[in-house]
């Protein structure tokens, strides 16, 4: 399995702890994240590792912004439900979501690829294609939003 870049694998820090957001009320985002990097099973992860930090930004940009994020997603899920779409998939989303609307300094074709690659790593099989679709219809709606 090749290395995974510092910001690939904040990112999977980000979804995995936002998939247990789902299942659990989170008050303390900073004790949630060092609790998340002592209790892995194979090895802890540093507190200082640049990939928790990253993870860090990740996770409370998307809890912030989560009513945004959510709210553009419904607008640009067509057919698709918030509450009908698998967790893991929804959270994905959102952190896709985040990138192409918060974060200018990550282009949007990274945002989606990386969105694509969380998808194939922790999803079915037809799991990228519909982050894909989403993700895409977000990036053209915004590039109308910015051109009107």
């Amino acid at each position: 399995m090749p290395k995974l870049s510092v910001r690939h694998r904040g990112r999977e820090i980000a979804l995995q702890i936002l998939y247990q957001c789902d299942w659990d009320t989170i008050e303390d985002i900073d004790k949630v994240i060092m609790e998340y990097a002592t209790d892995l099973a194979s090895e802890a992860i540093p507190e200082d590792d640049p990939a928790l930090a990253f993870g860090r930004t990740r996770l409370q940009g998307v809890l912030t912004h989560k009513a945004e994020i959510d709210s553009i997603l419904k607008k640009n899920a067509k057919h698709w439900r918030l509450d009908r779409m698998a967790s893991v998939d929804k959270n994905i989303l959102r952190i896709g979501a985040f990138e192409l609307c918060y974060c200018p300094d990550i282009p949007p074709k990274v945002a989606i690829n990386e969105a694509l690659e969380l998808a194939k790593r922790f999803c079915g099989g037809e799991s990228s294609a519909f982050v894909n679709g989403i993700l895409d219809a977000v990036l053209r709606d915004r590039e109308r939003a910015e051109k009107a």
